[in-house]
């Protein structure tokens, strides 16, 4: 197969509420977070996974716009990714076979989807180093039904509202290619827009919203993409 581009798409995750990309923990001290989200092991910085954000996109798209496919159809009812590894499979495509099935066809070629993890963007970047951008706690608990009383509080660490984000994605572009793989990708993060990102969504965590998008320097507008 033939690479004849490699495009770029950038921009800004803005949080419109908390966010929560765990980190997990061996165990817990007592007092201790219980629920600690991921940070750089260095500068100790928060930070979204390329691959926290490359599922997210993934899950979306399978169990939505991907479902007239009848590999992708057959592994989110069985709710497994899809791992047909079949060319013309939008899925396997452009985010990789989840396995290494033992009928891939030959021609699929490589993922075309390339996700960087997102860093803090210069100014918040440095409001965390001037200690200026505290992480919160969010404090969850079940809700006793007949007492109608709070019960077995858990802290939840989240990066707060507001904070903004890097977006980097490379888009790889092979001989052949489907001129509407990378309008899937749109597609995806209009979704993860109407949806949520990280842990906790159905409980108020995970708003965002894509601002400064940019293929190659040109602008997109999520707005104009239609998702259903």
């Amino acid at each position: 197969m033939k690479l004849i581009n490699i495009r770029q798409l950038t921009g800004i995750i803005r949080l419109r509420s908390g966010l929560h990309i765990g980190a997990g923990k061996d165990s817990v001290e007592i007092g201790g977070m219980d629920q600690p989200i991921i940070k750089d092991p260095v500068s100790k910085e928060p930070y979204i996974p390329g691959s926290s954000l490359k599922g997210k996109l993934r899950s979306l798209l399978e169990t939505s716009a991907f479902m007239q496919n009848e590999g992708t159809r057959k592994a989110v009812l069985n709710g497994h990714p899809c791992d047909c590894g079949r060319k013309g499979c939008p899925a396997c495509t452009i985010f990789g076979a989840h396995a290494a099935p033992q009928d891939c066809e030959d021609g699929l070629g490589p993922t075309r989807l390339i996700v960087r993890d997102a860093t803090l963007t210069p100014e918040y970047r440095e409001l965390f180093q001037q200690g200026r951008l505290p992480m919160e706690v969010k404090y969850e608990n079940i809700i006793h039904r007949v007492k109608g009383v709070a019960e077995h509080p858990r802290p939840l660490e989240r990066v707060p509202a507001g904070t903004c984000f890097t977006l980097n994605m490379a888009f790889r572009v092979y001989e052949g290619d489907s001129e509407d793989l990378l309008d899937k990708v749109y597609k995806g993060l209009k979704l993860i827009q109407l949806d949520a990102l990280g842990g906790g969504g159905s409980r108020g965590s995970g708003q965002v919203v894509f601002e400064d998008l940019k293929i190659d320097g040109q602008p997109v507008d999520l707005n104009k993409i239609t998702v259903f």
